[in-house]
């Protein structure tokens, strides 16, 4: 098959959605089909990868996105022969695809990756709830219908498309990892060279350090622990625009030898810095499928979180990680302090951690998802033998 992946952005922009879409195209890629990335950027960058197809775009400030409502011709003519396209954000790309896929019969499958009321809220935090939800109802289920197919990476996000009116059918496809480097990590990090001691408890966290992330949750509630078990750090792997408030924050709260932040690390290297830790902890609650939490159990790290969507899909409370009700300070401060306290508790987590982690391999779900492609080629069959969509592709060849 050729598959199109419509993105809003792609690298050198680091999020989980971009680490979705690589490891995809290369696993479908292994299997033998031929996968395009369709996305805007600037014209310098240079891609390491084939079939990457960018249109330029107007640069939303140091956010990494960039801006147009068209693709350019030789990305629309590529876009024209693709057997399936995958939309991975519904407005920019969503709409593009309706307009260039939809009249030619090419299948639409979305998956909703983002939380995008709760990132509403942490990005626009005078916006009043209901009309971010209103504005989610006016476009997400008109959108989804007009797909071939929704996917949804857990159950509860399922629901929470289900709460936001979609009726279209949804499926629950987790997004996959590739667990085996996160198997075999024979050099990690030595925690002598930052200061730290083999009796040290460590916890890390991975990921973007943005408001939607909950972490100046995380340090109040760590700065609460330090003051009774000294012999505790926490790590803080990964950058963003909440770095230099989250530093002052660590400054005011006393605990500043206790926390490290290291910045962008190559990906290659953050199992090094996971197989140092003893326990992996979020405060997120705006997660749809955590790909770092998977990683970390593919590690053999137990989970601190927050019971909601996404994190509460993953972990078992209790057996593979603890994880607090609701938004609770003192809550998350007491799972933290048994975790801490609790070796072989910890031990068995991590055990427990890892097996589950074997649900979510890249093996398991790309095969899945080239099951959801098949499926929705087949059902367009009769559609693309459509009066209508035969002139169109008549036009289309013209137009080259």
């Amino acid at each position: 098959m050729r598959i199109g992946m419509m993105t809003d952005v792609y690298k050198p922009h680091v999020s989980g959605i971009t680490n979705y879409i690589s490891l995809n195209k290369r696993f479908l890629e292994n299997e033998g089909h031929q996968v395009y990335i369709f996305t805007f950027s600037d014209e310098d960058y240079q891609d390491d990868e084939t079939n990457v197809i960018r249109s330029p775009g107007l640069p939303l400030l140091d956010t990494g996105y960039f801006f147009n409502v068209n693709y350019q011709h030789e990305a629309r003519v590529i876009l024209r022969t693709m057997d399936v396209v995958h939309v991975h954000q519904p407005f920019l790309s969503g709409s593009l695809a309706l307009r260039y896929c939809r009249p030619r019969g090419i299948p639409i499958v979305f998956t909703n990756h983002t939380r995008y009321d709760l990132y509403a809220k942490a990005y626009l935090p005078g916006l009043p709830e209901a009309i971010g939800e209103t504005a989610l109802e006016a476009y997400l289920p008109s959108f989804c219908r007009a797909c071939d197919m929704v996917i949804s990476p857990s159950p509860s996000v399922k629901k929470i498309l289900e709460k936001l009116k979609v009726s279209t059918p949804i499926e629950v496809v987790p997004n996959g990892v590739d667990l085996h480097p996160f198997e075999t990590i024979t050099n990690p990090v030595e925690r002598s060279s930052l200061g730290f001691s083999p009796d040290d408890i460590l916890l890390i966290y991975t990921g973007r350090l943005g408001p939607e992330k909950n972490l100046s949750f995380l340090l109040r509630c760590f700065a609460g622990i330090v003051k009774a078990y000294e012999n505790i750090g926490l790590l803080l792997v990964g950058d963003g625009p909440e770095r230099e408030n989250l530093m002052d924050l660590v400054s005011h709260l006393g605990v500043k030898k206790r926390v490290q932040f290291f910045g962008m690390v190559p990906y290659q290297d953050v199992r090094r810095y996971l197989a140092m830790a003893d326990l992996y902890t979020t405060a997120s609650i705006t997660e749809v499928h955590p790909l770092s939490v998977i990683e970390a159990m593919a590690v053999g790290l137990p989970v601190l979180g927050i019971n909601s969507p996404g994190v509460g899909d993953i972990v078992q409370d209790g057996v593979s990680g603890c994880l607090a009700q609701d938004n609770d300070m003192a809550a998350f401060t007491a799972k933290m302090a048994k975790m801490i306290t609790d070796n072989d508790m910890r031990k068995k987590m991590g055990i427990a951690a890892k097996e589950r982690s074997q649900n979510y391999s890249i093996n398991k779900t790309c095969q899945i998802m080239i099951e959801k492609y098949q499926q929705v080629v087949e059902q367009s069959r009769g559609r693309r033998r459509s009066f209508r969509i035969q002139i169109q592709r008549i036009v289309d060849k013209w137009e080259r």
